[in-house]
């Protein structure tokens, strides 16, 4: 009985060998071919810029290149994958001003495929010391585009300058803008009537029109959202009665009252 049971264990010892050898057969496979994509160099570097809603951009290709060639001392092409850090990649890009997001992979071809979603500006600023810079939809800072001029609503005069924190408080003059261009943005009718915002040395704020060379007189932030819509219905109804080119501006400072100069 000895002789069965220790061919028994033969058997089992012998599969036992094999699939073990077989399990590191393949791992030693896996590393070898880690190790071939690894020291595999980077044929192409593909960069897509989704564009801003009107169809242009304000960073271009060459600059995203120009972004990782500073930050890797090197061009990605023809670089070894092990030495394209992917994960650096899109944090070095969406440290630019007009990056909102980047991703990035390498694909089946071994080449790099960048996608990057711009900062979209609503406004452009002109500040009391003359700084000009746009506000995105989050309110983030941006500088002025080499590539395109964003045709946003421009907010000028006693601007005060830029702090990172202003959308947190209310009290601020540069918040007060931003929301009343935001409020101005929202509204279809305000949006085609306004072309700039402006903030006196009384901080009151003066609408501009695209048409005509009337004034808007709004006063300082209080009850904006009213104001604003009782300038809408003065213009559906008493300027669509009388036209509005015989008035050189319009006072809303007055508690709901609103007064045509002529």
């Amino acid at each position: 009985m000895k002789k069965p049971l220790q061919k028994l264990e033969l058997v089992r010892t012998l599969k036992f060998i094999g699939s073990l050898v077989l399990v590191l057969f393949i791992i030693g496979i896996v590393i070898a071919a880690a190790k071939r994509k690894t020291a595999t160099k980077t044929k192409a570097v593909s960069i897509q810029i989704n564009p801003l809603p009107e169809g242009r951009d304000l960073i271009a290709v060459g600059d995203v290149l120009a972004i990782l060639d500073r930050s890797f001392g090197f061009s990605l092409e023809g670089m070894p994958h092990g030495a394209v850090n992917i994960e650096r990649v899109e944090r070095v890009l969406e440290n630019d001003p007009f990056v909102e997001e980047a991703d990035a992979y390498i694909d089946a071809e071994n080449s790099v495929q960048i996608v990057i979603t711009q900062r979209v500006p609503v406004m452009r600023i002109i500040d009391g010391l003359g700084v000009n810079y746009y506000l995105d939809t989050n309110g983030k800072k941006l500088p002025l585009s080499r590539n395109y001029t964003a045709r946003v609503l421009i907010a000028s005069g006693n601007i005060p300058p830029f702090i990172p924190d202003f959308i947190t408080q209310k009290k601020h003059l540069l918040f007060q803008t931003f929301d009343l261009s935001k409020q101005i943005l929202a509204d279809d009718f305000l949006w085609a009537m306004v072309e700039q915002i402006y903030l006196n040395k009384q901080k009151e704020f003066v609408l501009i029109p695209k048409l005509g060379k009337q004034k808007i007189y709004l006063g300082t932030y209080e009850n904006m959202p009213n104001k604003l819509a009782n300038l809408k219905l003065f213009y559906s109804k008493a300027i669509a009665e009388e036209g509005w080119q015989k008035y050189s501006a319009f006072d809303l400072r007055y508690n709901g009252q609103i007064v045509g100069r002529r």
